[in-house]
């Protein structure tokens, strides 16, 4: 069995704040030229992607740099809900490392955010605490999500980021830094990860950008039937 996990490439979709926009648009026609192509501008964390330790950390890996194999995952899927909006995730909510197949290199975690895709209200997504982080890495495991990422994102409104500062949360980017420090991989705005099995295959294949921070990627779940 295979089902597409990715968010579809389309003008105005759904960017990280301050992200370039994306736009997908005919270039050449059929009318007019007698065949066709698009001109499509993106960020290369637009959609569903993946990131570089080079996204965070000035000196890491670029998506290129990395073997090509590393995107094909042994991915095991973590149901969170029930989740409040901005949510600290706690480490005792993820498998123990001694609970782990030897093999997974992935969780998937369902936060349940992708419903709220297009909307502000995809910003108030839950986020990695550290310890939780910390359990990742003694697990030697990246992670997949259905949300902008496993850092908490600047909330829509001034009045919301006052709320986001009571609730303590993180400032910057510590569980990118920490999870992309290990070189474990970070896979971010997943989708329809209703009904996956608990084992899967999940394959993430950046475009070869030479030098790039991150990719977007078509990411793909294959289980045995």
């Amino acid at each position: 069995m295979f089902r597409d996990l990715s968010r579809p490439t389309e003008t105005g979709m759904p960017t990280y704040p301050g992200d370039p926009d994306v736009t997908l648009a005919p270039d050449a026609t059929h009318e007019a030229d007698g065949y066709a192509t698009s001109e499509l501008r993106t960020g290369t964390h637009a959609g569903t992607h993946v990131d570089a330790p080079r996204h965070t950390l000035p000196e890491g890996e670029a998506i290129d740099d990395q073997p090509v194999g590393r995107f094909a995952f042994d991915a095991r899927l973590v149901d969170l809900r029930p989740l409040q909006p901005r949510a600290a995730i706690p480490p005792e909510v993820l498998p123990e490392p001694s609970d782990l197949d030897p093999g997974v290199d992935l969780l998937v975690l369902r936060t349940g955010w992708a419903s709220h895709w297009g909307s502000d209200r995809y910003r108030d997504h839950p986020y990695l605490t550290a310890a939780a982080v910390e359990r990742c890495r003694a697990a030697g495991v990246g992670v997949g999500l259905d949300t902008f990422g496993p850092d908490p994102t600047p909330a829509a409104s001034g009045a919301a980021d006052a709320r986001s500062s009571e609730r303590n949360e993180p400032d910057g980017t510590p569980a990118h830094d920490a999870l992309l420090g290990d070189s474990l991989p970070i896979v971010e705005n997943l989708r329809a990860l209703d009904g996956l099995p608990s084992r899967f295959r999940l394959y993430a294949f950046p475009l070869r950008l030479p030098g790039a921070d991150g990719s977007p990627v078509r990411a793909v779940a294959e289980w045995a039937d």
